[in-house]
C-alpha cells in the first residue's frame, strides 16, 4: 500500500480503472515523501489548512495535514489519539464516474490491500494497524514511513551499482515474502518504493495485488499497474506469476542506474507496445552482476528469467563487491578545487558534450567544499591514478572509477578524464603545454585563465549542456595550490536539458606551472538531493590528493 495514495509520477502510467493517465501526486505542506524534513508539532493556522484537517475518524484517528493524493485515495499524516503516535492514514478516493459496481470494486481493492500486507511480515512491507470502516468506507491505517519514494529521488539522480543493488534487495525480499504468502504486487515501480530513515527500504501500494484464492476484480477487458513497469505476459492477457513482479524489478533497476525506464514512450499504447516487442539497450551505468540481474529479468518469456534466489545471489555480489588490495599512504599538502568552464578549454568540444550528457543524466547539481590539506592514507576503496606522463599529474578516486575514451586526435593524449559507474561524478583534468604553444594562446596566469574560461561559458562558447537562462553565475577568483598561486571559479548553471532541466554547480583549479604549463582540475558531481553528502566528500578528497609533476 502506498503512503502517496498510489498515484504514480509518469504522465503514461494507468490508473487502476482504465487505461488513462492519473493526476499527478499533489505535495501538502508537511508532506514527509515530497521533502525530508521535520513534522509540524501543531496544526497550521486555519486558513492554511486541508478541507477534511482535524477530523477525527473512527474516533482515534485525527487527520493532521495531506500527504498527497492518487487515483484510488487521498494519504493523511494523522494522530493516532488512543496510543498517542503519528501513522499514515488512506482515505478512499473514486471518480465521481463510476459506477456503483465498480466503486465496490475499488473499496473491495483497497481491503484487499490491507489484508495483502497485513499478511506479510517484513520489514520492506508497510505495517498495516487498522482498517476503519465510515460511512461503508474503508479507511487504511498504517505506519507513517519518513523519507520519500525512490521515484521522487531519481526525479534528482540516478543510482550507484552499490546503492541500486542495495535497494533492489530489500524490494526483493518483500516480494519474496508476499510470493511465499501467495499473494502478487503487480504494481512493483519506483514511485512505490519509499526510502526511510536509516537505510530502510519499503514496498508500498499493494492495492492491486493478487491474493491466491481470492476473485479477480479487474474489469473484463482491463488490466491495473503502470504500463512501462508491466510485464509482457500481464500485456498478453495471461496468467501471471511471481516471475511477473521480478520482470517489474528488472525495469526498477534499470531505471533506477539509467534514469528512465527502457520501455517509456510518449503514450500508453506505444508504452505496451515497446513492453512486448522492444529489446532494451544494455544499461550503460550498471555492470558486472547488477547489469546480469537486469538483462535477466527483462526475458520477455517468464521461464527463462532468473529466480529470485539466483537475483538475491547476484545483487548481494553488487551490493558488497570484493574489498580493493590495500592502498599505500600518501601524504599532500593540496589546497583547494574550483570550477569553471571556457573558451580554450582543452577537454574539446566533444569532450565536453559527453561530459554535458552525463551531467544531465545524472540530474544533480555539484558542490565543492575548501578543505584543509590531505595529510593521511586514502579512504578505503580508493586509489592514487597517475594519469600519465601527457597529463603529467595523479589523484585519488574511488577504485570503481573509470577512464572515459577521448579521442587523442581532439586532446594530444593531454586530458584524462574518469566517472563513476552511476554517471554522478565527473573527474577530468587536462594540462596545455607551454612548448607547444606556438601562437601563444596560454595566458600568463592562472587567474588569466579562469577569466578566459568564464567569459567564453558566458558568451555561450562551449558546447557543454548549459541553459542561455537563466545565465550562469560564477566568478574566478585567487587561491593558492600547494602555497603557490592559482586560480578558482565556481559555476552554477541550469541545464537544457528539456525534459527536466537542473540546476548544476561545477568547480575548477587552475594552476600555472613554472615552466609555462597550464593544469586545470575539473569535478563535477551531485550537491542535491539524495547523494549530496556523498557527492561532497568525494570531490573533497579528489581536490586534496592532487599532485603535480612539475611545479
Amino acid at each position: 500500500m502506498s503512503s502517496n495514495g498510489g498515484a504514480p509520477y509518469g504522465s503514461d502510467d494507468t490508473t487502476s480503472f482504465e487505461l488513462q493517465p492519473p493526476q499527478p501526486i499533489v505535495p501538502y505542506p508537511g508532506n514527509p515523501y515530497a521533502q525530508p524534513a521535520q513534522v509540524a508539532p501543531q496544526l497550521p493556522p486555519p486558513s492554511l489548512q486541508d478541507p477534511g484537517t482535524g477530523r477525527l475518524i473512527a474516533g482515534r484517528y485525527r487527520l493532521l495535514a495531506k500527504l498527497g493524493h492518487g487515483g484510488m485515495g487521498t494519504v493523511w499524516r494523522a494522530k493516532d489519539e488512543t496510543v498517542d503516535r503519528e501513522v499514515a492514514v488512506k482515505e478512499p478516493r473514486v471518480p465521481d464516474h463510476l459506477s456503483e459496481r465498480e466503486r465496490a470494486n475499488a473499496y473491495e481493492r483497497m481491503r484487499r490491500e490491507a489484508r495483502a500486507a497485513a499478511r506479510l511480515d517484513h520489514p520492506s512491507v508497510v505495517n498495516v494497524h487498522d482498517v476503519a470502516v465510515v460511512d461503508g468506507r474503508p479507511w487504511i491505517v498504517m505506519e507513517l514511513v519518513r523519507g520519500r519514494s525512490l521515484g521522487a529521488a531519481l526525479q534528482e539522480g540516478t543510482l550507484g551499482v552499490r546503492e541500486a543493488a542495495r535497494i533492489g534487495l530489500e524490494v526483493l525480499g518483500a516480494l519474496e515474502a508476499a510470493h511465499t504468502a501467495g499473494i502478487l504486487h503487480r504494481d512493483v515501480k519506483p514511485d512505490n518504493v519509499l526510502l526511510g530513515r536509516h537505510d530502510r527500504v519499503v514496498l508500498t501500494d499493494f492495492g492491486i495485488a493478487q491474493i491466491e484464492g481470492e476473485t479477480n476484480l479487474t474489469d473484463t477487458g482491463g488490466f491495473v499497474g503502470s504500463p512501462e513497469y508491466i510485464a509482457p505476459e500481464r500485456v498478453l492477457g495471461q496468467r501471471p506469476g511471481p516471475a511477473s513482479d521480478l520482470w517489474s524489478l528488472g525495469v526498477v533497476l534499470y531505471a533506477a542506474t539509467e534514469g528512465v525506464s527502457p520501455f517509456r514512450r510518449s503514450n500508453t499504447p506505444a508504452t505496451l507496445q515497446s513492453v512486448l516487442n522492444s529489446t532494451p539497450a544494455p544499461p550503460a551505468s550498471a555492470s558486472g552482476p547488477l547489469a546480469e540481474v537486469i538483462n535477466g529479468l527483462l526475458e520477455k518469456d517468464p521461464a527463462r528469467r532468473p529466480t529470485a534466489a539466483r537475483v538475491r545471489d547476484l545483487l548481494e555480489q553488487a551490493a558488497n563487491p570484493p574489498a580493493p588490495a590495500p592502498t599505500q599512504v600518501v601524504h599532500h599538502t593540496a589546497a583547494l578545487a574550483a570550477p569553471a568552464v571556457g573558451k580554450g578549454v582543452r577537454l574539446g568540444p566533444k569532450t565536453l558534450l559527453g561530459l554535458g550528457a552525463a551531467v544531465v543524466a545524472a540530474a544533480v547539481t555539484a558542490y565543492l567544499v575548501v578543505a584543509d590539506p590531505f595529510a593521511g592514507p586514502l579512504p578505503d576503496g580508493w586509489k592514487q591514478r597517475d594519469l600519465g606522463t601527457k597529463v603529467g599529474v595523479s589523484i585519488g578516486m574511488p577504485a570503481e572509477f573509470t577512464k572515459d575514451k577521448i579521442d587523442p586526435e581532439e586532446t594530444d593524449g593531454t586530458i584524462a578524464q574518469y566517472s563513476d559507474p552511476s554517471g554522478l561524478i565527473r573527474i577530468a583534468v587536462d594540462r596545455d603545454i607551454k612548448k607547444d604553444d606556438e601562437e601563444g594562446e596560454i595566458p600568463e596566469t592562472a587567474l588569466d585563465k579562469a577569466f578566459e574560461d568564464w567569459t567564453g561559458l558566458k558568451d555561450g562558447e562551449y558546447t557543454i549542456d548549459i541553459a542561455d537562462e537563466p545565465a550562469p553565475k560564477g566568478g574566478p577568483k585567487e587561491t593558492k595550490y600547494q602555497g603557490r598561486d592559482a586560480a578558482e571559479n565556481t559555476v552554477v548553471y541550469t541545464t537544457t536539458d528539456s525534459r527536466a532541466p537542473r540546476l548544476r554547480e561545477a568547480r575548477f583549479l587552475y594552476y600555472r606551472a613554472t615552466g609555462g604549463d597550464m593544469y586545470r582540475l575539473w569535478i563535477d558531481c551531485p550537491g542535491k538531493g539524495h547523494f549530496t553528502e556523498e557527492g561532497r566528500e568525494i570531490a573533497r578528497t579528489v581536490v586534496e590528493t592532487l599532485e603535480i609533476d612539475n611545479l
